[in-house]
């Protein structure tokens, strides 16, 4: 299973490569991120992109034109268009949320940044993302690259990860903490 994950996350990681040289040749790296953190959104809030980007059973041709249409219908730059298209050539679109990741990471990178995503249970207030991006700065001593996600399930509190290094603070887990120390009396 891991074998098969590391495998996923490469093949993610060689597209986004590409697509990052050709933005970065191009010099198109801030629309390309846009677009791509629109996509990512879109990822996130539809289960029916989710479900047609993830379904063996949807064909190469309705997959391709699926996505052709979404990508006009919110004006993706052509370089994010055509990655699409050949990632639903080869069905690849499965790996597109890896991709966006592996995107992100190498334009904070580029720009001398870490990248960092941070969960919590509600949008986070711009003074709260600017204190967070501030204490994070802090901690690895270089500008950071913040992207924020919300996940009603954590009740409360932050999950922060920064590279491989992950600090869940958040009352799901607490809870859960309580729940096993309970458990052991």
């Amino acid at each position: 299973m891991a074998a098969q994950s590391t495998g996923l996350s490469d093949i993610a990681e060689r597209y986004a490569t590409a697509l990052f040289d050709l933005a970065l040749e191009q010099e198109q790296l801030d629309n390309v991120a846009a677009d791509l953190k629109t996509l990512g959104s879109l990822l996130e809030n539809s289960e029916d992109l989710n479900r047609m980007v993830r379904s063996p059973v949807i064909s190469r041709v309705d997959q391709g034109l699926a996505i052709d249409a979404l990508a006009k219908e919110i004006k993706l730059s052509k370089l994010v268009s055509n990655l699409l298209g050949v990632m639903a050539q080869k069905r690849r679109l499965f790996i597109l949320a890896t991709l966006i990741n592996a995107f992100h990471y190498k334009l904070a990178d580029h720009k001398g940044e870490v990248a960092a995503t941070v969960t919590s249970a509600q949008p986070l207030k711009p003074e709260h993302e600017t204190a967070v991006r501030n204490a994070l700065k802090d901690v690895v001593g270089r500008d950071v690259a913040l992207e924020t996600q919300v996940d009603p399930s954590i009740i409360g509190g932050l999950i922060i990860k920064v590279g491989s290094r992950m600090m869940d603070n958040s009352i799901r887990t607490k809870l859960a903490n309580i729940e096993l120390a309970m458990k052991g009396i």
